[in-house]
């Protein structure tokens, strides 16, 4: 099996390569970026450049790919202050990657990460997959627009498309990025690592959450659906948690101290809360569980997850 990832070097992309090759022994993995794997192998191709450069464009048709995962983005809060480097990642060249695809000789399966910022936080909750998207972000509005062009392409029979939308991925390891949601790893994993950190948005504001973990599981798992049983609407929620800041924090007390969450500082930021806020904390992803995705059991784990992943020692009572 031929696999494109594009965006392969990033956080998401690169759990998601590994997590590949894994899976599936036979598989050959190309990145549309420099991938660092903790483990070399010979099935992982980079290939460094941009779905917007000629060059590129005129390569990957030359090699037949069984399925493509369209990762690349500008993240939220860098797509709002730059609106056009945002509409030509996040837009066009999602378009650019669909008529590669169409100019193929077969059908290839193609996964794309959305996102709930295709929502706003006053629409009628529960959220399902056949709520429509009105997204209050720049960010938002691009992933909606590509989740409307890989529905009627695969209507068309151009691409075997499916869309999953993620929630809020928590606890991501590493450094902060330009997301307006990166607080929500942070004010988790900077307390663990002995750092301080600060929370933007009210303490009370409801999040749709999801460890990497399970989101890099659910991708996978999105490849194997067949496309009879998605239906005619390709788009999908991925599971996730409905967690209140507060709540975030109260399971990091529990996991590491009182000491740990002293360190959060609590500065509210209105360009981000108003971004933030704008994305719904709650979905029902029946479908989803039927259609064999996971769901993280509570943020307790999550953290636990991270801690166990990192190294970080579990916190003892008392200490």
């Amino acid at each position: 099996m031929h696999i494109l990832v594009t965006g392969g070097a990033g956080f998401l992309g690169a759990r998601l390569i590994q997590a590949l090759l894994a899976h599936d022994h036979g598989a050959t993995i190309v990145s549309l970026d420099r991938v660092v794997c903790p483990i070399e192998d010979a099935r992982l191709i980079s290939w460094v450049g941009d779905l917007r450069d000629a060059g590129i464009q005129a390569e990957i048709p030359d090699t037949r790919f069984d399925a493509i995962y369209h990762l690349a983005a500008v993240v939220s809060g860098e797509a709002e202050r730059d609106f056009d480097l945002g509409m030509a990642v996040n837009l066009d060249a999602t378009r650019t990657l669909l008529e590669i695809c169409r100019a193929q000789s077969h059908t290839p399966r193609l996964v794309f990460a959305s996102s709930v910022a295709v929502f706003a936080s006053d629409m009628p909750a529960p959220l399902d997959r056949y709520s429509a998207a009105q997204p209050q972000s720049s960010y938002g509005t691009a992933k909606a627009i590509g989740e409307l062009l890989i529905n009627d392409y695969s209507r068309r029979g151009f691409i075997d498309g499916v869309v999953c939308r993620l929630p809020t991925i928590s606890v991501r390891p590493g450094r902060p990025n330009q997301a307006t949601t990166s607080f929500a790893s942070a004010i988790i994993r900077e307390p663990l690592n002995g750092e301080p950190a600060s929370c933007p948005v009210d303490p009370d504001l409801a999040m749709w959450l999801s460890s990497p973990q399970t989101v890099v599981a659910n991708l996978v798992h999105a490849l194997t659906l067949h496309g009879d049983a998605i239906g005619a609407l390709r788009t999908l929620n991925l599971p996730g948690i409905t967690t209140r800041v507060a709540d975030m924090v109260s399971a990091l007390e529990r996991s590491a101290g009182a000491e740990a969450v002293a360190r959060i500082e609590y500065a509210r930021d209105p360009a981000i809360e108003a971004i933030v806020a704008s994305f719904p904390a709650r979905f029902d992803t029946r479908r989803e569980a039927a259609l064999g995705f996971d769901q993280d059991r509570d943020f307790d784990a999550v953290v636990a997850a991270y801690r166990e992943e990192t190294g970080i020692p579990a916190h003892a009572p008392g200490d």
